[in-house]
């Protein structure tokens, strides 16, 4: 699963509306607390980014090839308690309800920590799936491709580059 920073607009107003509209907070300006969970969002990218970028210089210093990259990052995100993953929906979570409760743009949360800590999991978890939809449409464009072919690389990425672009995801 993937955040992706051209979304993160759209799903800090998700988030914000929801939990608007269901009553679990309140809040005189709206668009103020979406600007407080997208900096919840970006930071979460700017780290990600940021291992991301370790991991490219621990394969270069050790001479790996680029497979060994999810076994890397993994590897350095357990040794910085960074979560990734499942982990990283309910850190999120946490860290937008953290800041929830400290923001002077919140003015009275009535809810739950549990109740809003499910509602966000939920929203977050539908923004970072949208990988999977759309490595599912890349493999249904392609069935008609030998999957590991020279031809199944150089099309996959094609249509990777393309369903991404479609969907806003670059």
């Amino acid at each position: 699963m993937r955040l992706y920073s051209s979304k993160v607009p759209a799903m800090a107003h998700d988030i914000v509306e929801l939990l608007v509209k269901d009553g679990d907070i309140e809040c005189l300006d709206q668009k103020e607390v979406e600007l407080d969970v997208e900096s919840v969002l970006k930071e979460y990218i700017r780290m990600e980014r940021e291992l991301s970028d370790r991991v490219r210089d621990v394969l270069s210093i050790r001479g790996l090839s680029y497979t060994n990259f999810g076994k890397i990052k993994h590897e350095l995100a357990a040794e910085q308690d960074f979560p990734l993953g499942e982990d990283a929906v309910r850190w999120l979570a946490d860290q937008i309800l953290e800041m929830m409760m400290r923001s002077p743009n919140v003015d009275e949360v009535f809810s739950e920590d549990i109740v809003l800590r499910r509602k966000l999991e939920a929203v977050i978890q539908k923004w970072m799936k949208m990988d999977e939809m759309v490595e599912e449409e890349v493999r249904r464009r392609l069935k008609h491709v030998e999957e590991g072919s020279v031809s199944w690389d150089i099309e996959y990425k094609r249509t990777l580059d393309e369903i991404r672009h479609k969907y806003g995801m670059d």
